[in-house]
């Protein structure tokens, strides 16, 4: 997927376990771990504005595009 997920970079960066984040924005460590691993298919707007919120970063912090590889001919 096109879509990067770098929240594990913010988590590193304040120093915030994925359990805090989660108890923190109101979701569960295992739908945590489903955006964070890139697995998601959709994230609410109201679930990123609360880890935006929790994380003190904007989306894009959490969120970039990257190209998929062309690949094959």
């Amino acid at each position: 997927m096109p879509i990067a997920v770098d929240i594990d970079v913010m988590l590193a960066r304040r120093k915030m376990s994925v359990g805090e984040l989660a108890d923190r924005v109101g979701i569960t460590p295992a739908n945590l771990a489903v955006l964070k691993n890139g697995r998601a298919k959709a994230v609410r707007f109201a679930t990123l504005a609360a880890l935006c919120e929790v994380l003190q970063c904007q989306p894009g912090d959490l969120l970039r595009w990257e190209a998929e590889d062309a690949g094959g001919g």
